[in-house]
This record gives structure tokens, sequence and C-alpha cells, in this order.
């Protein structure tokens, strides 16, 4: 439902997005990198390299790891699709483009229309520019709108669905659903997405660079994956993430209303249905199968005789819940639904590397902008972690900011995890002695310095959603002290646990 009574982005950062050509420098050698851009949709550090869950199977991801940097406090700007992957694409954050729900698209907002984002980026500098799978949100992009961002797009790999769905959740949305299907994995939407993104590798022409993005689906719901990948996981002895019953006691009200009214089920209805285990039972299965799928796109590239000069992204567009917190699903300023991997690996970046510095999905642009040779643009809010890939030890001075809806924002250092409401309400976290965040530190006056340090990184900038927005909104009255989602008034007495 569209959020009515909203106003305007302003344009000042956005100008010089779109005063200039992009120019392209080539190396000494004359050859410039290619790019392979490979996203998963909700992977949180389930990952064998990340050690988020114990018994993660990612043998692929964890390879590639090895290959290159892996950033292991890597966070997202939005807990949510469209937010995060256009702010990504856009090297904005949500607090500056006003873009917080599942709509609008970066150009159906009139001070976006015109800004480059980072493929057309590579499409303008004469890349061959190839997309397959869900990159942008779906749908965000209009066909029309599409030539300028990519030179082709291909398969798009919904998933498969049964003919009913396994597991009947509270409001029986179709997609919120997990279980063993299909029989052949070829029949995956994961598959074809490997598929489509090996034959455009092959076939990418030899004399240009080529910038190829895949996007995979998984372990987005719905969780589905053929038996082979469940057997990985066997239920009588998987492990379930730990939780603390009385986790919320000591967070505010306001952290409920940031998934206030979602499909995705309580870890209460999870244990009430046992159907917990069977959720992150498949939660594993679905990411060691798109694992073995990126394995097919790395093989592709190393047959292709072109891995030496091209630069691979790993990236996921944010995490996702399975009962910590007690809550499933994503929508949340926690390290659980924030954390994601991030890997690069290629020309220019120390191989085998762990890196603990803070670092931003916002980060990816102007990082590629500095590897590919590019000039810097000075409207992009992130910071090129080209210092960080040479040398993981190498200092970085900016936190990552988390922002889901309007002035809700959390900030990410090494040590710390601090949460600012709409409301003013606060979270704060020791992260080194207590990373399943379960003792909130902001009420005790003795780190009122450590908030007041934090604070200082909370954006300046925080817009109004943009008309258009609409799903998953939520606005703030503090002049009424009312909270609205989607358009309805949101009354604390009806919090359902």
């Amino acid at each position: 439902m569209p959020i009515r009574m909203l106003i305007p982005i302003p344009v000042a950062l956005l100008a010089a997005a779109s005063a200039a050509p992009v120019v392209c420098a080539q190396d000494p050698g004359g050859q410039r990198p290619n790019v392979l851009f490979i996203a998963m949709d909700d992977l949180n550090d389930w990952v064998g390299c990340l050690g988020g869950h114990p018994q993660a199977k990612t043998p692929n991801m964890d390879a590639l790891a090895k290959r290159g940097t892996l950033f292991t406090n890597a966070h997202i700007q939005s807990p949510l699709c469209n937010p995060s992957r256009s702010s990504l694409l856009t090297g904005l954050r949500p607090s500056t483009t006003g873009i917080y729900g599942l709509a609008p698209g970066i150009r159906d907002v009139d001070a976006l229309k015109d800004h480059v984002t980072l493929p057309q980026t590579f499409t303008q500098a004469g890349y061959h520019t190839y997309v397959c799978g869900k990159i942008y949100h779906d749908g965000s992009i209009k066909q029309k709108d599409q030539p300028r961002e990519f030179g082709k797009w291909g398969e798009r790999g919904p998933p498969p669905y049964p003919p009913q769905k396994f597991v009947h959740t509270p409001d029986d949305m179709k997609a919120m659903d997990w279980g063993i299907f299909p029989e052949r994995d070829e029949d995956q939407g994961d598959w074809k997405i490997a598929t489509a993104a090996v034959e455009a590798i092959r076939s990418a022409p030899a004399e240009k660079p080529f910038f190829i993005a895949a996007g995979f689906r998984y372990p987005h719901v719905p969780c589905f994956a053929s038996q082979k990948w469940f057997d990985l996981y066997p239920e009588d002895s998987l492990q379930l993430p730990p939780v603390k019953d009385d986790d919320r006691a000591d967070t505010p009200m306001f952290s409920w209303f940031l998934h206030w009214k979602l499909p995705e089920p309580r870890l209460s209805w999870l244990r009430a249905n046992n159907q917990w285990k069977p959720l992150v039972r498949a939660y594993l299965a679905c990411t060691t199968f798109t694992d073995s799928q990126i394995g097919r796109v790395l093989a592709a590239l190393k047959e292709s005789g072109r891995e030496q000069n091209t630069i691979i992204v790993f990236w996921s567009d944010h995490g996702w819940h399975l009962g910590e917190k007690l809550i499933s699903g994503k929508n949340s300023l926690w390290d659980r639904s924030t954390r994601v991997p991030l890997i690069f690996a290629g020309p220019g970046i120390t191989p085998n590397q762990r890196c603990a510095r803070p670092a931003e999905l916002l980060d990816l642009f102007p990082t590629l902008l500095e590897l590919g040779g590019f000039p810097p643009r000075k409207d992009l809010e992130g910071h090129s972690l080209v210092p960080q890939l040479k040398d993981a030890s190498a200092p970085r001075k900016w936190p990552a900011i988390t922002t889901h809806n309007h002035d809700n924002h959390g900030i990410r250092t090494e040590k710390w995890r601090y949460i600012r409401y709409a409301d003013g309400s606060r979270e704060l976290y020791d992260m080194e002695k207590d990373p399943n965040e379960w003792t909130n530190l902001a009420g005790d006056p003795k780190y009122a310095p450590v908030i007041s340090d934090l604070s200082r990184w909370i954006p300046k900038t925080n817009m109004k959603p943009v008309p258009g927005s609409a799903h998953r909104i939520l606005t703030y009255d503090p002049a009424t002290k009312q909270a609205v989602w989607e358009d309805k008034l949101i009354d604390p007495a009806m919090l359902e646990d």
C-alpha cells in the first residue's frame, strides 16, 4: 500500500553522478580487468569460512575466500532486498535516497532517474555487460530502462513451486515454505541461473572486458532443495542456533516495530509447529546447493582462460534470522540480519586474507572503480576497500552503518553494535564479549561515552520515504509518538510473541 504525505529527495548529492561521462583508465599492459559479480539472496554468515553455523558446508565459497580477501565484519545498508540492492548499485545510503521498502525502484525516483549506477558505469565504459538472476530487486527496473544498466539480461531463474505448500505458515504466503523439492537439481532456478552465467562467460567477446553478474536466489524462501542436499544435514544431529528465551526483555518496544506484521513466522510459531529444525535444515541445504552452482560458474571462468584478469566479488544482500531474537526473517538492525559474506579475489587482491575491519556493501562501488582504473566519484557515500584488499590489517576509520526505514540506524565497529531507533530508544552491545547480542548495555551510565562516540556516525541526512514507497514501510511521528506500519497505526497491545 503506498505511503502518503511524503517529501521529495534532495538532488545536491546526486548531481555529480550524471554531470560527466564515464572514463576508464587502462592498466600499463592495456588490459582492463573483467568483473564477475556474484550475489546470493538472504545469506547470513552461515558459511563455512565465516563460522556462523558450525555445520555449514560451502566448499566453493570457502575456496574463493582462500583465493582472495574475506571480510569477516561486512554489513549491509538495509535489511531488505530492494533498499539494500538499490544502495549497493547507486552507491548511496537509504537515508539519502529515501528508498526503504520493496518499492519503488531507483528509476521511479525523480532524483535518481539519471544517476549512473555501478553496472551502468561499466556499460558506458565499453564493457560487455550481462546479468542473470536477481541483482536488482525483482521488477524494480522496468524493461525500458534495462538496456542502459546491462547490455544483456538473461535467465531470471524464478524458483519452482510444488503443487501444494509443505508448510502452512500463519499467513500462508506461497513463498513462505520449505521442504524437499524438486527431485532434479536441473529444475531449480539457481541451476538455470548458473547455466546462464556459464554460457555468458564462455560466449563473452574476447576483444572486450566483461562485467558479468549472477544473482542467485537461495537461501531466500521458499527453501527447496533435492534430497541429497538435505542428506548432508541429518535431522537427528542438526544443531539449532543459540537463543535466549527472554532475549527481548531488554530491547525497546520499537525494536518490534521494524518487523511488525511480516509473513516470516516468530520463533514461538516454529516451536509450536515443530518447524524450527526443518527450517534450519532447509536453509542450510539450499545454501549448500547454491554453493555448488557457484562452483560451476567459477569452474567456467577458469576454463575460459580469463580467470587471471578477472576480479571476482561475492556478496549477499542481507542476512536472515532463524530463531535468534525470537524471530525468523530479516528486517532488524542486529548482526544476524546485517552481517553478510563479502569476498574479493583476483588481480591486485592479496590471497588468503581475513579482514576484520568494518565493511559495507556501499563500499563495493568505489572499490570496483579503483580496481578497474576508473576515476573516483565524489557523490558516492562508500569508501574503497583497496587498502584492505592489499593488507587486511590496514586501518579503516569508518564503521558499517545500516538503516531500516526512516531514522532507524545501526552502527557496527569491530567491538560495538549501537542501534538508535526513530523514537530515541537505544541498544548497545559489546560484540567481543557478547557476540549473540544478549545484553543491552545502553542503559548503563558507564557506557555513555561509548554511545556518544558512536552517535556521531548516525547519518545526518534522513530522508522521509519517497513517493511510491510501499511494503515494509514504517514511519514515526515524534510529535504524537505514533508509529505507522504500511499506513496502519501500530497498537503495541497487539504485539505477538
